[in-house]
């Protein structure tokens, strides 16, 4: 699409403005920087408390915080075989017992004024005949605390050695925060029906529970055809809930997804799922720091593509509000390489339909393709810097396809004008060679190592 000449100029004018970022050590700690605060731009957004500020791009430094907790090789494991069964409505406060295996048949709802406690070190298996899927309805909570020694593990009922992507259900959390879906409340995807999935209000603050030391593995079904359920749904949940250590490994769809709310998370593992790894959707907003992810390159999503970030405002109105606008700093994402790669693995980021975001000191490599921005909404929130993206570093495969501007409607004219931004925002594209530089061993699936290597790149240069 062709711009009049003085709309170019001043959208030049604009990306030769730039963002000033500025880096100062804590005396104390070399690898803690302060954050600064650049007011008028969304540097604001990365000053706020909730992240650490940290010297180094990516999700880790010289630290795996994955270690003891995380399984990459899920399939392995031999599981006690369940001894008591949870199904169907949970209507009074419950704890279960840390020295059983259970096993979730069909659809259970923890039902609103109820809690769910689950110690550390319980295993629940969930049933693949059933689609078994824990439910956190609105006004329900789940205390799922475990420990780096001790983690709660929901995984498939089915003997080791033979368990798969989509072997049951997954856990959706459902809340009272905003969202964009017209008239506030939503009917989260995935089967359910209304009362139990509905999901929305105007609580920002709403609290529903605790996820800390949890894996979930072989998730995410197709309950229907486009009517999906991840590994971890979060409908409207609000920013008193806690969500922090989480893994999902070998989901059948994606292993995040949030629609709407507003809550923020820490620490999130993907390893080697079918869709996307991260889906924002309807007017998510919350915060997120230390994310990484890990494909397969044999495992992508045969009715759609898989993306690194997928990230939509509203699926017809681009413009609706709340805007999608997550705020990350430090993720990590491996892509699924270039040799025998199914072709449904597409990007690194996928911002399109109307969403805003704040992606900063994140690390994006191994990816077929790399970033694209797409639709007018989409990119005009970086040039009016309501949306940002500094910091970051991309390796894809593809030429052609490391930027892309498009959509019907384009915000940048040509491809060249997002790379001025990009570039002016300090983001940096690496070549394979340079890539395998920034981290010890981040391509293998069973014992992947995501720590910087010495002399890395990527050891300094974040800005909050």
């Amino acid at each position: 699409m062709k711009m009049k000449t003085n709309l170019n100029l001043n959208l030049l004018a604009v990306l030769a403005a730039g963002l000033t970022a500025f880096a100062s050590c804590s005396k104390s700690d070399p690898s803690v920087i302060e954050p600064p605060v650049t007011p008028g731009d969304s540097n604001e957004s990365l000053a706020d408390s909730f992240f650490e500020k940290v010297a180094y791009k990516g999700a880790f430094g010289t630290i795996d915080w994955t270690s003891g907790w995380v399984n990459y090789e899920p399939n392995k494991t031999a599981y006690s075989a369940a001894t008591e069964e949870i199904s169907g409505e949970i209507t009074a406060d419950r704890t279960l017992d840390a020295s059983k295996t259970y096993l979730l048949k069909g659809f259970v709802y923890i039902k609103s004024g109820v809690t769910l406690t689950i110690p550390a070190g319980t295993v629940i298996r969930g049933d693949k005949n059933t689609k078994a899927t824990l439910v956190v309805t609105m006004g329900g909570k789940i205390n799922a605390e475990g420990t780096a020694a001790k983690p709660i593990v929901f995984t498939s009922n089915q003997p080791a050695g033979t368990r798969a992507p989509g072997d049951w259900g997954g856990i959706i959390i459902l809340g009272k925060a905003p969202n964009n879906i017209p008239g506030g409340t939503g009917l989260i995807e995935g089967g359910l029906t209304a009362p139990y999935g509905n999901h929305g209000g105007t609580a920002a603050d709403d609290n529903s529970g605790v996820l800390k030391y949890v894996r979930v593995e072989f998730p995410g079904i197709a309950y229907t055809t486009n009517n999906e359920i991840n590994g971890v749904t979060f409908g409207s949940v609000g920013s008193k809930t806690t969500i922090e250590y989480v893994q999902v490994a070998y989901s059948g769809d994606d292993s995040f997804e949030w629609f709407g709310g507003t809550v923020n998370a820490k620490h999130l593992v993907s390893t080697a799922n079918i869709d996307d790894i991260f889906d924002f959707d309807n007017g998510y907003s919350g915060k997120l720091q230390f994310l990484v992810g890990i494909r397969d390159p044999k495992l992508a999503d045969q009715a759609g593509q898989s993306n690194g970030i997928e990230s939509d405002n509203s699926e017809k109105v681009f413009d609706s509000s709340p805007r999608t606008r997550p705020v990350i700093s430090n993720m990590t994402l491996v892509g699924p390489g270039n040799t025998d790669v199914d072709p449904k693995h597409e990007y690194a980021n996928l911002w399109r339909r109307g969403s805003k975001m704040i992606l900063a000191n994140s690390i994006f490599i191994n990816m077929r393709y790399g970033i694209d921005i797409r639709d007018k909404e989409t990119g005009d929130a970086l040039t009016d810097k309501t949306s940002l993206i500094k910091n970051n570093i991309y390796q894809s495969f593809t030429a052609g396809r490391d930027v892309m501007a498009d959509g019907t409607v384009p915000s940048f004219a040509t491809v060249d004008l997002l790379k001025t931004y990009l570039t002016t925002n300090n983001n940096t594209f690496l070549d394979d060679a340079a890539a395998k530089n920034l981290l010890v061993n981040p391509y293998s699936l069973t014992a992947p190592n995501f720590i910087l290597k010495s002399g890395s790149v990527a050891a300094t240069g974040a800005s909050f």
